[in-house]
């Protein structure tokens, strides 16, 4: 037991969990006002549901012995899980549950982000406690339980592939079946509080460091290099995503802003802990360009990704995980060198890991949404989604104006909506 590993992995807990509020705010700012408190709930509900699964059979099932697909029950309700040291770490055994128990919660909450404003939260809660249990924890176990990817020599440090690509693949099977919002590309959907999307941004930075600079389970060097790579990565990101605007449009733009710093931690996330502050540069700023055009190509189609959680963690996971294949440095972890440090073997395990990540989730999404529609109905009722899902699914309005911001007149809008649409600008979601 070391008391400075416990005291910094007990910090980069409660880092961890508040990005999932973060989120929330995140997302909550990008949609319209008479959906923000459903779309805010998506997320909380996670903290409870989630986090109550993870602790029953989740953690065993990712963490446990079990085989190269999944874990064993041996630590299901937490049997053999108390403040003894756990094995190959410092820290106590309950803490490293809670720690990694903080990523399965933000995991499912980020697949939200594609079926706001229309899914109903029923069964949006029964597809992420399944989710949770049949989809994240096995995948989880594939690359940090000692399963067959990490046996193989796939570079995940904090959770690229685990849970940027994972939930995103989940996100785009949830859109398609789900289906799209009934005014999707007939009328314009704006973000009605930018100030919370930017909240969101900041807080999910802040939270960002103990996600990443966590998972090195200490107070080590690693993490201080986690740390650094976390905060050039982003910066850089938005450097040529604002450079990309304002070639584009003319304008830089809040929404974009917010957007880019999101994908540049997306991005970072699974080389964290692995390649060198320059290299996090370089990674952060080719994320921004992929991911930006994907959102407009996105646009342009009828996938209703509403906040485009496929661009952001879809595009930028892979991305990251890919380039973590380029730019590792075994000098640096002591792990495995990457293409440009003589490996070019290591790319192709990091692709490897990707396309599991992609076909398992995938198929197992659908299959899952399927059956829960044989239940219940996915999605809420056409007068449901146009009167707002706030009032029909909670009862509840965010806003005191009658029939909520968007409702207000003309003059009142004028102080709450941008001046300028932020949807000519690559902004979306986290």
């Amino acid at each position: 037991m070391n008391q400075a590993d416990t005291a910094w992995m007990l910090i980069s807990t409660a880092l961890v969990l508040l990005m999932t509020p973060a989120l929330a705010f995140f997302y909550g700012g990008l949609v319209r006002s008479k959906n923000s408190l459903n779309t805010m709930m998506m997320s909380f509900i996670s903290l409870g549901f989630v986090g109550v699964l993870w602790a029953l059979l989740g953690y065993s099932l990712a963490f446990s012995t079990g085989n190269d697909w999944i874990g064993d029950l041996s630590n299901a309700f937490l049997r053999g899980v108390g403040l003894e040291v756990r094995p190959a770490t410092t820290i106590p055994h309950a803490l490293f549950m809670s720690y990694q128990g903080t990523f399965a919660i933000i995991t499912a909450a980020l697949i939200s982000g594609a079926i706001v404003e229309r899914m109903r939260f029923s069964a949006y809660v029964a597809f992420i406690s399944l989710w949770a249990l049949a989809v994240y924890s096995p995948i989880a176990h594939w690359v940090w339980g000692g399963g067959w990817l990490a046996k193989m020599g796939a570079l995940d440090f904090a959770g690229g592939t685990v849970v940027h690509v994972n939930a995103a693949v989940a996100a785009l099977a949830a859109a398609i079946v789900v289906g799209r919002r009934s005014d999707y590309q007939k009328a314009s959907i704006l973000p009605h509080n930018v100030p919370f999307v930017l909240l969101g941004a900041g807080l999910l930075w802040f939270g960002w460091f103990g996600f990443n600079a966590g998972s090195a389970l200490a107070a080590s060097p690693i993490a201080g290099l986690a740390f650094v790579t976390t905060m050039l990565a982003p910066a850089a990101t938005l450097v040529v995503w604002t450079i990309i605007d304002v070639v584009r449009t003319g304008k830089p733009t809040s929404v974009g802003a917010a957007t880019a710093i999101v994908v540049g931690l997306v991005a970072v996330t699974p080389a964290a802990g692995f390649i060198s502050p320059m290299s996090a540069l370089a990674l952060g700023g080719i994320a921004a360009i992929p991911s930006y055009f994907a959102i407009q190509i996105r646009a342009k189609t009828s996938l209703d990704d509403s906040l485009d959680v496929i661009a952001a963690h879809g595009v930028g996971g892979t991305v990251g995980a890919l380039l973590t294949g380029v730019f590792a440095e075994k000098a640096l972890n002591g792990v495995a060198d990457g293409v440009l440090f003589g490996n070019p073997k290591q790319i192709l395990v990091q692709g490897t890991a990707i396309l599991a990540a992609i076909v398992y989730s995938g198929v197992a999404s659908f299959v899952l949404l399927k059956a829960i529609a044989l239940v219940m109905p996915l999605r809420a009722t056409a007068d449901e989604e146009a009167s707002g899902l706030d009032i029909a699914l909670h009862g509840e309005e965010a806003y005191l104006h009658a029939g909520g911001m968007d409702a207000v007149t003309p003059v009142e809008a004028d102080v709450f909506q941008p001046a300028t649409a932020p949807a000519k600008s690559a902004a979306v979601s986290i």
